[in-house]
């Protein structure tokens, strides 16, 4: 039976809590104009989320999936295109490409950081690769300036999906610095909407005219209609919760390095289980906490069964993802046998995430730690 206190994965209540005042006031703004669809409150957001990212230019979108869209497509990848991408993500990063009529190409992660192997991607580029999409993953960034620095020089596009980074920083660069990067505000990221939302930045007007013109059914002004695009606005209530949480981001993303150090303390001497480790030059945000358990050597049941343990102790333990993308359902078509992305299908495998979010008090975690410790026996 579950406690009488639950450990949430992440608090959007305590997130809410203590934004609530500054939401209401900012919602009655809107509501007395009615400009729910851009309008100032989606400009200043726009304005201020690039300079947090230090970036000049975000376009504000309705989700994250869209936003991954959106900026292939305004990098110049068509139908029939291939993008190369890890075989380990959330399935929204594969579904993007597959939504434009490209094709997924899938290669392995990083064993034990689990980012995109970048030797790998450089070795899946051939003649139809318009882009390379790496993921930044659990909160800290993939080597994107590996993959810039090599293919300079060619027509392939480096496009980073950055929907679980908000605030983090490899050698002192955010995502988008240079190119182009989509995110996602999905309510449990570390900045979260009510609601949908996403965001596309970048240094390049150009790019980020285009994604704006698709975005708005393909032209700038209303009725200008330059090309065939979509309805993908970021609606001005979200940018209203959106700006209130982003005051707030370097604060809460500072709690969760502190409660990702407590953890590392907790967890250290817990046999069974590896630690996740933050890459040189990366400054993490820790958008998730995911540990890898050794003890069941890769038997999926028993992980599960671990997962069910903690969640009927009240702890919002879960797996960030289940399955690599070649083995669902959706891109069974891809045509890659079990087996082919050994690494991405043992994190498939082992990981679990434990609750990880600004408002986890020292308590919580040793309460997890506690009885993780007791359920690996």
């Amino acid at each position: 039976m579950a406690q009488a206190n639950p450990i949430p994965l992440v608090d959007l209540k305590a997130a809410h809590a203590e934004i609530a005042e500054e939401v209401a006031a900012g919602f009655e703004r809107v509501l007395a104009t009615t400009g729910f669809v851009g309008g100032p409150e989606v400009a200043a957001f726009e304005q201020e989320f690039a300079a947090f990212s230090g970036v000049r230019h975000c376009v504000g979108v309705a989700n994250g999936t869209d936003a991954v869209e959106l900026a292939l497509r305004a990098a110049g990848v068509r139908r029939d295109d291939e993008v190369v991408l890890p075989a380990n993500t959330f399935i929204a990063t594969a579904g993007a490409v597959a939504r434009l009529g490209a094709v997924p190409v899938l290669v392995d992660c990083d064993p034990d950081s689990y980012l995109i192997d970048v030797q790998a991607a450089l070795a899946a580029v051939g003649p139809r690769t318009a882009a390379v999409l790496p993921v930044h993953l659990y909160g800290q960034h993939a080597a994107v300036e590996e993959l810039t620095e090599k293919l300079a020089g060619t027509d392939v596009r480096v496009v980073e999906d950055a929907a679980q980074c908000q605030g983090a920083t490899r050698n002192g660069r955010g995502a988008g610095v240079g190119g182009i990067a989509a995110t996602s505000f999905y309510p449990g990221k570390n900045l979260g909407a009510y609601g949908d939302g996403g965001a596309v930045v970048t240094d390049d007007p150009q790019l980020a005219r285009q994604v704006r013109a698709l975005a708005n059914h393909g032209g700038l002004t209303k009725y200008s209609h330059d090309m065939v695009g979509f309805n993908s606005r970021l609606d001005a209530l979200q940018a209203v919760v959106l700006r209130a949480k982003l005051r707030r981001l370097p604060q809460w993303n500072a709690a969760r390095r502190a409660a990702a150090v407590r953890y590392a303390e907790l967890l250290d001497d817990v046999p069974g289980i590896v630690l996740p480790p933050t890459l040189e030059g990366n400054e993490h945000v820790w958008h998730l906490y995911v540990v890898r358990v050794e003890a069941f050597d890769g038997d999926r049941v028993r992980r599960d069964a671990l997962v069910s343990a903690l969640n009927a102790q009240g702890i919002g333990a879960g797996v960030h993802y289940p399955a690599a993308l070649h083995l669902t359902p959706a891109f069974a078509h891809l045509g890659y046998p079990e087996g082919a992305f050994p690494h991405a299908e043992a994190a498939a495998a082992r990981l679990i995430s434990l609750p990880l979010h600004p408002h986890v008090t020292e308590a919580q975690q040793r309460r997890v730690a506690e009885a993780l410790a007791t359920a690996l026996g």
